[in-house]
């Protein structure tokens, strides 16, 4: 029996993915427990409809992150800290600070969102990625003064 999977199902396979099992485990188990629906004309084409639908969505959402991310890349974070002696830095600069930055900015990104290459532990300008998308990467510049 075909069936078209509404959730991930343990070595079945995943959502939205048409599978082909036994009658029994599909009526008694997937069907029953709201994990699949038996695939039918009308079935298939709900899929469809809903599958377009997210595609179209997701479109959208990489279109606006796209132009979040020309506004980001313009923006200059500065940080003013302590030095001692030979202009070293006491501690470094976070993730989380500089997601701080940005919300007294207006922008609200999360920090697990932004990462940086090497430690922010010296003066100077230092570029940071911010991943608002998993297709879009923002560059930010953070001057440490």
């Amino acid at each position: 029996m075909k069936v078209i999977l509404l959730q991930d199902v343990k070595k079945q396979g995943k959502k939205d993915q048409v599978i082909n099992v036994s009658d029994g485990y599909a009526n008694n188990f997937l069907i029953a427990k709201g994990l699949a629906v038996p695939y039918t004309e009308s079935n298939k084409n709900k899929l469809e409809r809903d599958l377009d639908k997210r595609a179209k969505a997701e479109e959208q959402l990489v279109e606006d992150m796209t132009e979040l991310k020309g506004t980001l890349e313009k923006v200059n974070i500065k940080f003013k800290v302590k030095t001692g002696k030979d202009g070293r830095m006491f501690g470094t600069i976070s993730s989380k600070q500089i997601s701080d930055e940005l919300k007294k900015l207006g922008y609200d990104i999360d920090k697990r969102k932004i990462s940086c290459d090497h430690t922010i532990e010296s003066l100077g300008t230092h570029v940071v990625e911010v991943e608002l998308h998993k297709k879009v990467i923002a560059k930010i510049n953070v001057n440490v003064e």
